[in-house]
């Protein structure tokens, strides 16, 4: 590249004489002039031209491109300068390498910086790619920015004519001793980062575990979820255990609303039309219960000494569940002893043949 840059700009050096410190200072001189109307005319324009859309990513990029682009024309300029002087071939392959470094330094920070940047804007745009998002803005910006700086090492190393090979064989290893070492901390590492893309659930959550346990989801880590039970009870679980289980998300699905089913019997001879009434009377008039969807009333099933009914109500959050289930079968029963209908229960009759005789 330096010696492309050599060529393309010496015959406009020729013409002030065969002074090659002449010549290498007009070399640093040029390339400063095209750094300012690159940096004036050409970042100015697309700048103006950024204002004009409806993105403001574009208006950043520009700004982070700046310094790069800039930089990297001057070290042009000064690395053509020292091909014009011609030193000893040693001090000009430091001189490279030197030159070599900063640009590495200066794109890699540029890189990083967009990286961030990007990230976070694809964060906050939830419908349109639902792998990033501000749960794992983290987890993405570490992965990409290592790669970044493992290659910019790479290449640093390569500026100084280091030969990479047996590091990069150290390093083989060294993964795979580590990995058989720590294959259950990897095993949870990896299921946080499927859990964390693929989003089962999310903090504040109600989840229902195969196990039983049942409560809102605190804390999503790399190595584990926790999660609050109703008793206030705090529940860790390794990321391993949580992507090969079955997880009942409450709060799933198209809202966040739970449906309560509320399960009474009555006597046979009952008015049905009027238990109808009733439930729905006493669902309509308390608050918690949401009014859209509409509370329901199910005559489920002819028991064996019962009419079985099912009240299904609605409630804003799964955390209300408790309190909404206890109101409803208070007044359930106080309403139901009011209008002397009748809750059966299991009755057993002992029928005695005959008594033993005394003797």
């Amino acid at each position: 590249m330096f010696e492309q840059f050599q060529s393309f700009i010496s015959p406009a050096l020729t013409v002030f004489g065969d002074n090659r410190y002449i010549q290498a200072m007009l070399a640093v001189i040029l390339s400063f002039v095209a750094a300012w109307i690159f940096n004036r005319v050409i970042i100015t324009g697309l700048k103006k031209l950024a204002l004009k859309t409806h993105f403001e990513f574009d208006d950043h990029l520009f700004s982070l491109l700046h310094s790069p682009i800039y930089n990297s024309i001057l070290l042009l300029g000064l690395a053509s300068a020292s091909l014009i002087l011609s030193p000893p071939q040693l001090t000009l392959n430091i001189i490279f390498s030197v030159i070599q470094t900063i640009a590495l330094v200066v794109w890699a920070t540029f890189f990083l910086r967009a990286n961030r940047m990007l990230l976070t804007r694809i964060s906050r745009i939830d419908d349109k790619i639902k792998i990033v998002h501000p749960q794992t803005l983290p987890l993405f910006l570490n992965l990409i920015n290592i790669v970044i700086v493992v290659m910019a090492v790479y290449f640093l190393f390569s500026a100084w004519h280091i030969d990479m090979t047996a590091w990069l064989a150290s390093a083989g290893i060294v993964g795979i001793a580590v990995g058989f070492a720590a294959k259950d901390t990897l095993a949870n590492l990896f299921s946080g980062v499927f859990i964390m893309a693929d989003a089962p659930y999310k903090i504040g959550d109600f989840i229902v575990l195969d196990t039983g346990e049942r409560g809102e989801v605190t804390h999503i880590g790399i190595r584990s979820t926790r999660i609050l039970t109703r008793g206030d009870v705090e529940v860790t679980i390794p990321n391993s255990v949580m992507g090969n289980t079955k997880i009942i998300n409450e709060s799933g699905g198209p809202h966040e609303k739970y449906r309560c089913r509320i399960s009474v019997g009555v006597a046979y001879g009952t008015d049905i039309d009027k238990v109808r009434e009733i439930l729905l009377g006493i669902a309509h008039a308390e608050e918690i219960v949401c009014s859209n969807p509409e509370p329901r009333v199910r005559f489920r099933l002819f028991g064996a000494s019962s009419l079985d009914f099912d009240l299904l109500v609605w409630i804003s959050r799964p955390v209300l569940r408790g309190s909404v289930v206890d109101k409803l079968n208070c007044e359930i029963y106080h309403k139901f002893m009011e209008h002397d209908i009748e809750i059966p229960y299991s009755k057993q009759d002992l029928y005695i043949k005959e008594l033993p005789s005394q003797g």
